[in-house]
C-alpha cells in the first residue's frame, strides 16, 4: 500500500503542485485549504491517520502552530510526523514548530527534489517507528498473556493443593466451587450432578448458596445446563439476554427464583459411567462477561480435580467395603451380635483395664436349657427364631457400655465391665428370670414357646485368673454347676 500524505495549505499553487509531485512519485495525496477543514477532518474520527503530514505555518483561519500543537494533543494523530512549511526566517520557524514536535522544516519557495527527500526520509523514520511500536505493542501483549498464565496457573495450583488432600467427594466439590467463584470473580458457582437420562438433578453444591446443598432441580430450567448434558461440550453465553438457548426467558437460579445474570457457562465431566456432572457458572449484569478463556481456566481445574473426586470415590468404598468386612468377621450372622472372635478380643482390653485403672469386669456364659428339644420337636427354623429372640432380649437388658456376643449354638456371652461379683450376680438373675418370662412366639400364630436359661458368673482379677482362656474356664464351670444344681440357675 502507498504511503499516504495530507496537505494543509491555503495556497491552492502550492498544493496543486506539491500534489503532482507526490502523486508521481507513487504517494497517495489529500489536500485541505486551511486550518478549519483539518481540523473538521480530525474531529470525524473517520478518516484514517496519514503516514506523514505537510502543515503550512500561516494560514489566514488559523495559526499552523497551534494547529500543530493540537494535533500533538490528539492521540490518534500524535504518531505521525508533520513537515512544517514556510516562508518565515528558519530560526523562528524552526523553533516554534521543531520545539512541538515537527519533524522537520521546509522553507518556502521549496526545491522539489530536497522536498522529497526530506518526505522520503520522514517516511522511512515513521516506518521503522510503526514496526518498533507494533514490536512492542505485541511484545506487551504476550507479556500480558504469560503474566495472566502465570496467574491462573499459580490459582490452579493453589486449587488443587487444597482439594487434593484426604478428601470425600462432596469436600472436593464444596472447595472447588468456593476456589473457583474467587479466582474467576463468579456470583454463582454450582456443581450439579445426575444420571445418565439427566432429567433431574442434584446440586452437590452451591458458592451462592450453600443451603441448596443435596437439593433436586429439573435440569429442563436451566438450557446452559441441559446442552452440557446433551452435547457433552463446554456451553458459553457471554450475552444470556441475546442468547438462542433463553430466547427472551428468564433466568432462574438453583433455588427457583430469578436471578439477573448477564453470562453464563456449563462444563461438562464425568465421574464414572454412572454418574455425570456439570460445573454451572454465572456472572451477574454489574459483572463483566464469561470469556472463553475463563472456559479455559476452569477446564483445567475441572479436569484435574475430577480425578480427585474419583480417587476419594475409590478411597470411600474401599473404606465402607472394609467397614462392611469387618462387621462381617465381627458379627454373628444369625443373631447379628458380636461372635466369639470379637467379644475375645474386646474381653482382652477389658481386662486391661480393669488392671490399669484397679476397677473389675465380669463375664457371663448364658446357656438355654433343653434347646436341642426345640431343635427337635419344632425344627431348626423354630431354633433359629428362638436364638434371634433371645439376642434381642439380652441387648434390651444391657447397658451401653456392656458388649453381648454369641458363643456358639444356644450359647450367649455378655461382658460387664467395671462390675464385681455381687453386681454380675444380681444382673444374672435379672437376665434369667427375663428369659424364664419371656414368652417366644416364633410360629406366625399365637402359640408360645417357654425357655429357661443357666448362667456362669466370674469376674476378673480373681485368684488363678491371668488370661482371657482362665476367665473363660472360670465361666464354664460355673456354668456346669447351674445345669447340674437343676438348670435355671445362677452360679458364681
Amino acid at each position: 500500500m502507498s504511503a499516504r500524505i495530507l496537505i494543509a495549505d491555503d495556497d491552492p499553487a502550492v498544493v496543486e503542485s506539491v500534489s503532482w509531485v507526490l502523486e508521481e512519485h507513487g504517494y497517495e495525496v489529500t489536500a485541505v485549504p486551511g486550518a478549519t477543514a483539518l481540523l473538521e477532518l480530525l474531529g470525524s474520527g473517520e478518516e484514517r491517520p496519514p503516514d506523514l503530514l505537510l502543515l503550512d505555518i500561516f494560514m489566514p483561519d488559523g495559526d499552523g502552530v497551534q494547529l500543530l500543537e493540537r494535533i500533538k494533543r490528539e492521540p490518534r494523530w500524535r504518531d505521525v510526523p508533520v513537515l512544517m512549511l514556510s516562508s518565515a526566517p528558519v530560526e523562528e520557524a524552526t523553533v516554534r514548530s521543531l520545539g512541538l514536535g515537527a519533524a522537520d522544516y521546509v522553507r518556502k519557495p521549496f526545491r522539489v527534489k530536497e522536498l522529497v527527500a526530506r518526505i522520503q526520509a520522514q517516511l522511512r523514520v515513521g516506518a521503522v517507528l510503526r514496526t518498533q511500536r507494533d514490536t512492542l505493542r505485541r511484545t506487551q501483549e504476550e507479556l500480558e498473556r504469560a503474566r495472566a498464565d502465570a496467574e491462573n496457573r499459580r490459582k490452579l495450583v493453589d486449587i488443587l493443593h487444597e482439594v487434593t488432600g484426604d478428601l470425600a467427594a462432596d469436600e472436593v466439590y464444596h472447595l472447588l466451587a468456593r476456589r473457583v467463584a474467587r479466582a474467576l470473580s463468579v456470583s454463582h458457582c454450582a456443581v450439579i450432578l445426575t444420571g445418565p437420562h439427566h432429567e433431574v438433578g442434584v446440586v452437590a453444591t452451591a458458592f451462592e448458596n450453600p443451603k441448596l446443598q443435596k437439593g433436586q432441580i429439573a435440569i429442563a430450567d436451566y438450557p446452559e445446563v441441559r446442552q452440557a448434558f446433551d452435547t457433552r461440550e463446554p456451553v458459553l453465553l457471554e450475552d444470556v439476554a441475546s442468547s438462542p438457548l433463553y430466547g427472551g426467558r428468564a433466568v432462574v437460579g438453583l433455588d427457583g427464583t430469578e436471578v439477573p445474570v448477564r453470562s453464563a457457562m456449563a462444563l461438562p465431566f464425568a465421574i464414572d459411567p454412572a454418574q455425570r456432572g456439570v460445573f454451572l457458572l454465572r456472572r451477574t449484569r454489574e459483572q463483566p462477561p464469561l470469556t472463553p478463556e475463563d472456559v479455559a481456566f476452569a477446564e483445567a481445574v475441572i479436569g484435574a480435580a475430577v480425578a480427585v473426586v474419583q480417587r476419594a470415590q475409590v478411597i470411600e468404598t474401599t473404606r465402607a467395603d472394609n467397614a462392611r468386612l469387618e462387621h462381617l468377621a465381627t458379627t454373628d450372622s444369625l443373631t447379628r451380635l458380636l461372635n466369639r472372635r470379637a467379644l475375645t478380643e474386646r474381653l482382652t482390653t477389658e481386662m486391661e483395664r480393669a488392671l490399669r485403672y484397679d476397677t473389675s469386669v465380669a463375664l457371663l456364659l448364658l446357656d438355654l436349657d433343653h434347646f436341642k428339644r426345640v431343635n427337635d420337636t419344632h425344627g431348626h427354623l423354630v431354633g433359629d427364631a428362638v436364638l434371634r429372640s433371645v439376642s434381642e432380649l439380652l441387648m434390651a437388658a444391657a447397658r451401653s457400655s456392656d458388649m453381648v456376643g454369641r458363643y456358639g449354638g444356644e450359647e450367649f456371652l455378655i461382658v460387664l465391665p467395671e462390675t464385681d461379683d455381687d453386681g454380675a450376680v444380681v444382673f444374672a438373675e435379672r437376665i434369667r428370670e427375663r428369659v424364664e418370662g419371656f414368652a417366644f412366639r416364633p410360629w406366625d400364630d399365637e402359640r408360645e414357646l417357654r425357655m429357661t436359661a443357666s448362667i456362669g458368673v466370674a469376674t476378673f482379677p480373681a485368684a488363678r485368673i491371668e488370661s482371657v482362656e482362665d476367665l473363660f474356664a472360670r465361666a464354664d464351670a460355673a456354668l456346669y454347676r447351674a445345669k447340674a444344681d437343676g438348670r435355671n440357675r445362677v452360679r458364681l
